[in-house]
């Protein structure tokens, strides 16, 4: 019997990334796009399936549970993998409601709705709830050490307190209803689909546009780098073949601190494009105010999916980030 997946946020970065995964990996599936269409989505990213008799778009707010509902009851997916989020940390610390509406109580309404339709169904055991959540909920970390599934929650941020509080919403499904959930937790992801606000695509956009690059404080806080289709095949993995109630964290293996990214994309932009002004688009770097609560660094030990899953990280980094620079200077270069 085919598969039949909602996933949400899927004209997101991630989200559009996965589907397009997905649908090539198991072509019999049949997928729901549930997005908002928020600022952060673009349906365009998946013009290659949309007209594919085993896809479909449906522009829900999770926000709203009816139309959650009368989703679920209509479709009758036994799996949904979750990602849709209000998830701008910038944007939490100006505008934290929108964020605990969608991040916690629109995750409560999906698994609600799924537990539903689950128990409405007699419980069957391969209907599965897959939460893909961040590394943010931990919090932040010294020089050393790394985030495990074992390490306390500590959210710092507005968006990160509503992706914890999320995270045991979930928690609290399978310990009290033994739903078949699973959750992810990873670390900063890149590649082609990521929206404009994000760091490098800031980067690339404001270099283009010799305009400045800014840099939060001193460019010393230190972020792990996945590349978002490494991070797809760990989502896959965990939905297929993760134990029910269990935890995954998803990490690369690649810390760098955001004044050496910053200039490494700098490089890139002179080889991609030609020099920017006075030779170097590092010349545009100009470092601005921290933001408050400003994580120093986060790191993740993903041993557990390795152990457990055989996901391996295949990235090569610095072929993977030229991809990366290259697609975005396509989407924005007027020259």
């Amino acid at each position: 019997m085919s598969k039949r997946l909602i996933v949400t946020g899927g004209a997101g970065f991630i989200g559009s990334n996965l589907i397009l995964h997905l649908m090539k990996r198991y072509p019999e599936y049949h997928i729901v796009n549930l997005d908002k269409l928020t600022y952060a989505s673009d349906l365009s990213f998946l013009d290659a399936v949309k007209d594919s008799p085993n896809y479909r778009f449906a522009q829900i707010d999770i926000v709203d549970r009816k139309a959650v509902r009368d989703l679920i009851q209509e479709f009758k997916p036994d799996g949904i993998i979750h990602l849709a989020a209000e998830s701008h940390v910038d944007n939490s610390i100006s505008g934290p409601e929108p964020f605990f509406y969608t991040n916690v109580i629109g995750t409560f309404n999906l698994i609600e709705e799924f537990r539903q339709h689950w128990v409405t169904n007699g419980k069957p055991e391969q209907y599965r709830f897959h939460h893909v959540s961040t590394d943010e909920v931990y919090g932040s970390l010294g020089d050393e050490g790394f985030f495990m599934e074992t390490t306390p929650y500590a959210p710092n941020s507005p968006y990160s307190a509503s992706k914890a509080s999320s995270d045991f919403v979930i928690r609290s499904y399978f310990h009290t209803y033994h739903m078949n959930v699973v959750v992810t937790n990873c670390s900063n992801n890149y590649g082609p689909h990521q929206h404009d606000e994000k760091l490098i695509p800031t980067v690339i956009r404001k270099a283009l546009n010799h305009n400045k690059i800014p840099v939060y404080g001193k460019g010393e806080n230190i972020r792990d780098w996945l590349f978002v289709l490494d991070h797809c095949r760990a989502i896959d993995a965990a939905f297929h073949t993760g134990k029910s109630g269990e935890h995954y964290n998803v990490g690369g293996h690649n810390e760098w601190k955001n004044i050496d990214l910053v200039h490494l994309l700098c490089r890139l932009m002179n080889e991609e494009v030609g020099n920017g002004p006075d030779g170097d688009y590092a010349n545009l770097i100009s470092f601005v105010t921290d933001r408050p609560g400003h994580d120093l660094r986060y790191a993740i030990d993903p041993s557990k999916i390795e152990a457990e899953l055989g996901w391996q990280n295949t990235q090569d980094f610095m072929a993977d980030m030229r991809i990366t620079v290259q697609w975005y200077v396509k989407r924005y270069h007027k020259g």
